[in-house]
């Protein structure tokens, strides 16, 4: 994966790394006693790793306690032959999680074989001396492979070799563009992804036997948005959800290694009958606090929502926004438009300026939200204020107006997913047409503002606790895309005019806006 994307290029966030190495662990300051072997080796080949090399590959060593998590998601078993598959091997966490579950007596096979393919030929002796420790303690058969996974599986899905029947996977987590040597080859097996983890995953789900078990950890951006549909398809029609993790911190799994993202552990059976889910939820990586429900699984994947969504609850009970009759409206029905903002600021250079000046309209950032409302300019910003307004910028900008404005991206201080505020014509100058930086969704009718209290009316509805409980339901990553923003469901064009009637009362205060929306959940 490349530190630095192009967000006007993929609306999808694939995973944020740090641009600079992460604080390194003291090694004098871990007591080597309390760790495995393996753990040992994970921090230091981490820390000793430089970041360059980590985005390189796109992988990131699995901490133990996640390792023994995931091989403890395998049903026990006490016969058969175990043909194991284990994709971005790395140090040789994974593999040796699960023979230890194999050693303790709950995983009993007759024989285990064990392939593990590692790209990254400097670790191949690290994982060699991993294989053949847990070797002397309990005798299976492995094989190393280096080279391209990726190339292999579609080799061996091609010819017809497969039969994998236990898959642990950590995959590596890469942006693939459309015209990469990886794209073209998946397109042999007919399927199509932007990034690296979903084709790992989606390559072995095709490798596995029927009756096949994936235990994976995945970044949850796959649950939702068009770049993963074909995934979820290949996901939900080859195979049955089992289990799925969740963790409540989003950079806890890889802390270690500066990761932003919200990983969660799914547990998948090849050609399985599909049943209720189990979803277990823990703060972090020590598991300590982890809770367990059951779900039937049109609460995961809705009948009739034709993007597959994957919805992972966290309550049991059916939520308000769930069973209520209120929010039933698209924005089709609305009469409204959403569309991310069309100025992607490095495409021109030329047309910004750092402040308002003779020849140019108001530019907006996610920078001038100011509570429910928009401070513009500001002074000694790192961002330009304004675009001049010529032939070249005029189709991306938009009549003055009344906009309700939406973060595309939230920071992991964000107490919500989904921020919103309204853009007000007098705070231009009453300047005859905006901007709209890349980096904010715009709803609008037709490129014109909205009716000032529909405006404000679906900033207050959008800036609800109700919508972001039920929003972060299916979207993980700290992206809200204008697919998400139209699959949602909104009250009425007229209930969202009465809300905007009284957000002169409200003053950005959120016990106020929930309050607002509890009142019309239970007055309709």
């Amino acid at each position: 994966m490349e530190n630095q994307y192009n967000i006007a290029d993929i609306e999808d966030e694939h995973i944020i790394i740090s641009e600079k190495d992460p604080e390194p662990v003291n090694m004098e300051d871990v007591d080597n006693s309390k760790l495995s072997t393996i753990e040992q080796s994970r921090l230091r080949i981490s820390q000793s790793t430089d970041a360059s090399r980590k985005s390189h590959f796109g992988q990131f060593f699995t901490p133990s306690s996640i390792s023994q998590f995931m091989a403890s998601l395998f049903p026990s078993i006490n016969d058969g032959i175990c043909r194991l598959i284990d994709p971005g091997a790395g140090i040789g966490s994974l593999s040796s999680a699960f023979i230890e579950r194999c050693i303790a007596g709950d995983l009993a096979f007759e024989r285990i074989d064990i392939t593990a393919y590692e790209i990254d030929e400097l670790l191949h002796s690290e994982l060699s001396d991993t294989l053949l420790r847990e070797n002397e303690r309990l005798p299976f058969t492995f094989k190393i492979i280096g080279g391209d996974f990726i190339s292999e599986a579609v080799k061996r899905i091609l010819e017809g070799k497969i039969g994998f029947t236990h898959a642990i996977i950590n995959p590596p987590y890469k942006k693939i563009n459309s015209t990469s040597k990886h794209r073209q080859l998946l397109r042999q097996i007919d399927f199509e992804t932007v990034n690296l983890y979903s084709a790992f995953i989606a390559s072995t789900i095709l490798l596995m036997a029927s009756g096949g078990i994936i235990v994976t950890i995945i970044p949850r951006s796959f649950c939702n948005g068009p770049y993963y549909r074909a995934f979820r398809n290949i996901l939900l029609d080859k195979t049955s959800i089992k289990h799925i993790h969740l963790f409540g911190s989003r950079n806890k799994a890889f802390k270690d290694d500066d990761v932003l993202q919200e990983n969660i552990i799914v547990m998948l059976e090849r050609d399985g009958i599909q049943d209720g889910v189990e979803v277990t939820t823990s703060t972090d990586d020590s598991f300590s606090d982890m809770s367990s429900h059951r779900y039937a699984f049109n609460r995961i994947v809705s009948p009739n929502d034709q993007d597959r969504f994957i919805n992972i609850p966290t309550s049991h009970d059916l939520t308000d926004f769930e069973v209520s009759t209120v929010f039933q409206s698209s924005l089709e029905d609305i009469g409204i438009n959403v569309s991310t903002g069309p100025v992607v600021d490095f495409r021109t250079k030329e047309n910004l300026r750092q402040m308002p000046e003779i020849g140019t309209v108001p530019l907006l950032y996610p920078m001038h939200f100011d509570g429910q409302n928009i401070k513009w300019p500001i002074c000694d910003s790192k961002k330009p204020n304004a675009i001049l307004h010529n032939n070249l910028t005029e189709k991306s900008l938009y009549q003055n107006g009344f906009y309700c404005l939406v973060r595309r991206f939230s920071s992991k201080e964000e107490r919500r997913r989904i921020v919103a505020c309204v853009a007000q014509p007098d705070t231009f100058n009453n300047a005859e047409v905006i901007g709209f930086e890349n980096h904010l969704n715009v709803f609008h009718i037709n490129k014109r503002g909205l009716p000032k209290e529909l405006a404000q009316g679906l900033a207050i509805f959008l800036n609800s606790t109700v919508v972001d409980e039920s929003f972060r339901s299916f979207n993980g990553n700290t992206q809200v895309n204008v697919t998400d923003l139209k699959r949602m469901k909104y009250p009425s064009r007229l209930n969202l005019i009465e809300l905007g009637k009284k957000a002169k009362y409200i003053n950005n205060d959120q016990q106020a806006i929930d309050n607002l929306i509890n009142k019309l959940l239970k007055c309709l």
